[in-house]
């Protein structure tokens, strides 16, 4: 637990607030005010404290303003040190922060990156040929580079360098920053979510997250989500806030992540569901007891997923559900996961969820219909415009589910996933779940495909569990035997693995054929 402030140093600790506003610039500066010498980040470089996360980012700062003017800074890079002190630099600053999706192809970044104003791109080296291709004609410094490979090589500034060598000076921003967050949709160009933070907003979801999440102050935290994605974003100021020390990487891969969790003793773990399944799958996994917390989120946990992670690891897992859109809005505890399996939990905290129909009246519990939250984080639409629908105060997430009679929330799927086939409405989702849970399955997907006849159809992609020997047949009678006739897939097409976004969402469009 976080240990009480003393009256004496209240004052120092509201003064970043009172500065920067509610950013991740005030979260890094009252961390290194009130833990200065605790662990703060460690990477493959190695370790930095709260002091020196603050002093680099201050200097930072310091260098971005004179090169920045009145632009957005976009932040292209993946998780490492480099990633963090430019979000707690920029964001000191007043000026507007994009996340950027490191999957982003050159025609994606040009237009996000000209769409959001972006005046200064932060980029990882590697990024290098993808930002050269793209329309984007600012300024550039490079984040992490090559072992050896000094930013003079490559005609750009670096985060190290700047940070180095940059006296970190008073500032004093005119406005309060945005973190601009990229939605995590599988097609097309992303968008930009804004939302209105003020105290208000954040401390009730705040106090859910730690009434519900076991993660304690200094506790070291694996964060393994992209920190561009909501999830991965939203556990490094949780991190920071409690003055945990965030152990990132670069690239995810199962083995070295348990082998993170052991060698620093990790207490919490934030990871996507396919993440999850590969933990499950490295073989002689060591054992990790200092694992008191995984979090889980970002995509559907499917209920045999949750099961087995558990019955592996202990009853550690917490599913959270949310949007880019509208922060989390759900939280589902281990108990939660053993009573319920699938379940995504009950509101957060002061959240109103609310299950609507197609006219917008509320449907019975155990009944299908869109779902609307509000009273979390506050939704100010895309920086390209638009919004979502709005009824009664209540934001649509997308997302179709259900309450079930303990007031637990379950998710059907998404609203424009549902098909109607020979008039008959059809959630994949549901279609996916059974399929998962089948022992030779090991990964599934299933979607909807146009058909002559029935107007949609359901086709399977699967991934065979390994020795598994499973046949089309045997998994249409799978599901002939638990749901309805008209929920068989028409199609099972067995592949070798299913292709993913950094987020462990399956691309789309690219099962087709």
């Amino acid at each position: 637990m976080l240990s009480p402030v003393r009256p004496d140093r209240a004052a120092r600790l509201l003064f970043p607030y009172a500065r920067f506003g509610p950013v991740p610039a005030t979260i890094g500066a009252m961390a290194a005010l009130r833990f200065p010498g605790r662990p703060a980040l460690i990477d493959e470089q190695g370790v930095l404290t709260y002091a020196e996360l603050e002093r680099r980012a201050a200097a930072l700062a310091t260098a971005l303003r004179d090169r920045v003017g009145d632009g957005r800074i976009g932040v292209l890079c993946r998780n490492h040190r480099g990633f963090v002190e430019t979000l707690l630099a920029a964001s000191r600053l007043g000026n507007d922060v994009v996340l950027l999706n490191t999957d982003s192809s050159a025609i994606q970044l040009g237009q996000v990156a000209e769409r959001e104003g972006v005046g200064l791109l932060v980029h990882d080296a590697e990024f290098g040929d993808v930002v050269d291709e793209s329309s984007f004609t600012g300024r550039r410094v490079l984040a992490w580079t090559d072992t050896g490979q000094a930013g003079q090589e490559s005609g750009h500034e670096t985060v190290e360098e700047l940070a180095t060598v940059t006296e970190p000076e008073p500032l004093s921003p005119g406005r309060t920053s945005n973190v601009i967050v990229m939605t995590s949709g599988t097609t097309g160009t992303p968008k930009g979510a804004r939302h209105d933070l003020s105290l208000s907003s954040l401390l009730p979801v705040a106090l859910s997250h730690m009434m519900r999440v076991p993660v304690r102050s200094g506790a070291p935290i694996v964060i393994a989500p992209p920190l561009f994605h909501i999830l991965g974003f939203a556990y490094t100021t949780v991190g920071l806030a409690m003055g945990m020390p965030l152990v990132l990487s670069r690239r995810f891969d199962a083995s070295e992540t348990l082998q993170a969790i052991v060698a620093c003793e990790a207490e919490a773990l934030v990871a996507v569901p396919v993440m999850l399944q590969r933990l499950l799958d490295v073989p002689d996994r060591p054992r990790t007891p200092s694992l008191r917390v995984v979090v889980s989120g970002g995509a559907a946990l499917h209920p045999h997923l949750s099961d087995a992670f558990m019955d592996a690891f202990g009853d550690v897992l917490v599913n959270v559900y949310g949007a880019t859109e509208t922060g989390w809005a759900t939280i589902a505890t281990p108990g939660d996961l053993r009573a319920a399996p699938g379940t995504v939990g009950k509101p957060s905290f002061r959240l109103t969820i609310r299950i609507l129909d197609e006219h917008g009246r509320e449907v019975p519990r155990g009944t299908t219909g869109e779902i609307y939250t509000g009273g979390g984080l506050r939704f100010a639409g895309y920086t390209g415009g638009g919004g979502r629908r709005v009824l009664d105060g209540l934001t649509s997430t997308g997302d179709l589910g259900h309450f079930d009679g303990a007031g637990r929330l379950f998710i059907d799927g998404r609203a424009d996933d549902m098909i109607v086939s020979g008039g008959e409405n059809v959630f994949p989702g549901e279609v996916e779940n059974l399929l998962g849970g089948h022992p030779g399955v090991a990964e599934v997907s299933v979607v909807g495909v146009d058909d002559e006849k029935f107007g949609k159809r359901l086709a399977a992609y699967v991934v065979r569990a390994p020795g598994a020997e499973v046949s089309e047949d045997d998994l249409k009678a799978h599901v002939r035997k638990h749901l309805a006739r008209y929920k068989v897939p028409r199609d099972v097409r067995f592949v070798r693995a299913l292709p993913r976004t950094s987020t462990g969402k399956i691309k789309a469009g690219s099962l087709d054929g």
